[in-house]
């Protein structure tokens, strides 16, 4: 299939389109790449794809030096002619939009850019799908969803209309328009809710590296709610496997859906929400320990409140995922963490 993949500079888009090129997919990449974080890493993930870049140049289209199915563009997502000229010039099998502006704690300080990348960019993209259509549009939602919600574990049947952030609202918003834009004009759309993803390529300001490079360098490290939070770590390979095979499983609307007692995660449009996680949440302190024992070295520890945006506790329940795909996470913590430490210090030279 030719699929465009949003945020091939990003950490999940990275890992995604190098899996897709893999098996056969031709696959345009589209990054804004915006300085949110190092543009360096952004740059080197896109290396890692073939795309060189003293090639890049914005709005110009630069094919990959190591493969010929792979095309790259600097785009801002907000940037809606442009973006309707790309949808019409290759007509894309598929869709999976995982550029957004991230991050809970930056949403305090910025929101602003939650609004432009992630609710004007979201209505561009479903309006590219609209007039152009598409097989299937695949987006990345985020476990943020589900906020003020202590009941465990999270699942997709469950309400979610109390988000805690800005950006935790951006991501419901935009399960909202794709339901819409299923429900109007038929297109195929699935919102996928992440939960915590870490592994090699992870972006800067995510706990495990934020902890790596402070553990390095003798740095105390900031632990929230004093270590109790529990998160739902998700290694990324596992993450993309699932990615894959939602792709390939556009919905096509749940027949025995009743309006009267409306089932959150589907609909009789064509539309679906599932959750994608480890199912197996682990104490960030815990978390912490195994990462000293990978390092060979301790952390300084300053212990801290939780912090405006966060929640105590997520856990996935992935088991419409599981029988609807045969999704497995298969990736232990320990292992996890010693992939990324391999590659931290292999590309930080440490």
């Amino acid at each position: 299939m030719k699929i465009l993949v949003t945020g091939t500079a990003g950490f999940i888009g990275f890992h995604l389109a190098k899996q897709l090129l893999e098996r056969g997919d031709e696959v345009v990449g589209l990054d804004s790449i915006n300085d949110y974080y190092d543009r360096g890493l952004k740059y080197g993930r896109l290396a890692e794809t073939g795309v060189e870049r003293e090639k890049i140049r914005y709005g110009s289209p630069v094919h990959s030096s190591t493969h010929a199915n792979h095309t790259f563009i600097q785009l801002k997502l907000e940037d809606r002619d442009a973006l309707l000229n790309l949808f019409r010039e290759h007509r894309f099998d598929c869709v999976c939009h995982l550029a957004a502006q991230a991050g809970v704690r930056y949403s305090l300080t910025n929101p602003h850019a939650y609004i432009d990348s992630n609710i004007t960019g979201f209505i561009n993209i479903l309006e590219a799908c609209r007039h152009n259509p598409v097989r299937h549009l695949t987006y990345a939602s985020s476990s943020s969803v589900y906020g003020l919600n202590t009941s465990m574990p999270f699942s997709t049947h469950h309400n979610v209309d109390h988000p805690v952030s800005l950006y935790a609202a951006s991501k419901k918003a935009n399960e909202l328009m794709a339901h819409t834009y299923s429900h109007l004009y038929g297109i195929p759309t699935t919102g996928l809710r992440f939960f915590t993803v870490y592994g090699p390529w992870g972006r800067p300001d995510m706990a495990l590296f934020l902890f790596t490079k402070a553990i390095l360098e003798g740095r105390p490290i900031d632990v929230f709610n004093n270590g109790q939070m529990q998160r739902d770590f998700t290694y990324v390979g596992d993450i993309v496997e699932g990615v894959i095979r939602i792709i390939d499983r556009p919905p096509h609307g749940c027949a025995g859906w009743d309006s009267t007692k409306p089932e959150p995660s589907s609909s009789t449009a064509p539309y679906k929400i599932y959750n994608i996680g480890n199912s197996s949440p682990v104490r960030l302190l815990d978390f912490i320990d195994a990462l000293e024992q990978e390092l060979g070295k301790k952390a300084q520890k300053n212990m801290l409140p939780l912090q405006p945006g966060d929640v105590e506790a997520t856990w996935a329940d992935v088991d419409d995922l599981m029988a609807d795909t045969g999704y497995r996470p298969a990736t232990p913590v320990k292992e996890g963490i010693r992939r990324f430490v391999a590659w931290y210090k292999e590309f930080y030279k440490v």
